[in-house]
């Protein structure tokens, strides 16, 4: 069977340093794969380049078959529904004046997939999905704590139905007695949804908690 991503032969240079040096992964359907190592070796940078939220210098990088690497800005869009993003600090992914339920809507709303009957049934049911009460779709970001922020940005994520989540250390910025909350809830998801992660951190325990497959990098590099 195909992978769902597949990288092969990143490399991303920030100057003239390989920030990324050759690296190569896959995920496959419904797998929750982990990537860790310590702070500065490139699992960031990594996520972002499977993201294309920037163009890798060298290799490739395909989602469901397809090449993302060249990929037209319009043809990007079309497939970024199926792979969404979980970043690291829940107050700075949300808008600060924005509530929650608007927020959840919004990439319904970008990709044309909002009506006024069915759209605030899905955020309805998103909340839920998430472990949160329909009072906090009313709420600002401010109004929450940090775990309630990291799912509202999880249900965001949600929104289209992915195939794909990649989760860039999604509760390093949590107190412990949260984090342990948020990998739970993936773990329900996972097995729920049928969802796909790729999920970065510095956490070794955590990432064998939530993964099927542990990937550890170091200097820009997978380890044997």
């Amino acid at each position: 069977m195909n992978p769902l991503l597949e990288a092969r032969d990143l490399v991303v240079r920030y100057g003239t340093r390989k920030v990324v040096d050759r690296l190569s992964l896959t995920v496959g359907a419904g797998e929750a794969v982990g990537l860790v190592g310590p702070s500065g070796c490139g699992k960031s940078t990594t996520a972002r380049a499977v993201l294309r939220l920037l163009r890798p210098h060298a290799g490739s990088v395909r989602f469901a078959g397809v090449e993302l690497t060249g990929l037209p800005e319009r043809e990007l869009r079309r497939l970024r529904p199926r792979f969404q993003p979980v970043f690291q600090d829940p107050y700075e992914a949300l808008s600060p004046r924005r509530r929650v339920r608007d927020q959840i809507a919004e990439p319904l709303r970008v990709h044309g997939r909002w009506d006024g009957t069915d759209g605030p049934a899905r955020v309805e049911e998103l909340l839920e999905l998430v472990g949160l009460a329909p009072v906090h779709g009313e709420r600002l970001p401010h109004e929450l704590s940090g775990g309630q922020c990291q799912r509202v940005a999880l249900a965001r994520a949600l929104a289209t139905r992915p195939e794909l989540l990649v989760l860039d250390e999604p509760t390093s910025a949590l107190d412990p007695s949260l984090r342990a909350g948020i990998l739970n809830l993936l773990m329900d998801l996972q097995d729920t949804l049928g969802v796909g992660f790729l999920l970065i951190s510095h956490d070794h325990a955590a990432v064998r908690h939530v993964c099927d497959r542990v990937l550890t990098m170091r200097d820009g590099k997978l380890l044997p």
